[in-house]
């Protein structure tokens, strides 16, 4: 098992600080993050919370899938790995280029 979890369904009112402070009753928190929008610096109401070893991660997925913090019950699961995003760096703009061969 992985020790970095996911968590998911987080209210926006939710802080890094109470992030932690809930999974550190499960056993060691090594890094608490929250996902925020890039353009407007808000939270996206998900985040990742690295527990420092496989079994803390484990008895916290038990503990806190599905409790309540902030008013939302939280989705708590082991965090996949990121999957890449296809295309270039200018995005998917060469598939749409008319057909036509302007070279």
């Amino acid at each position: 098992m992985n020790n970095k979890l996911f968590v998911g369904n987080l209210s926006f009112n939710t802080t890094e600080n109470d992030l932690q402070d809930a999974f550190a009753a499960h056993g060691t928190v090594t890094e608490a993050n929250l996902v925020t929008d890039r353009m407007t610096g808000r939270a996206r109401g998900f985040g990742f919370v690295t527990m420092s070893t496989d079994e803390e991660a484990t008895k916290a997925v038990e503990a806190l899938n599905g409790a309540l913090l902030d008013g939302r019950n939280l989705t708590v699961n082991v965090a996949r790995p990121r999957e890449e995003r296809g295309g270039d760096s200018r995005g998917s703009r060469r598939e749409h280029s008319g057909g036509r061969n302007r070279y």
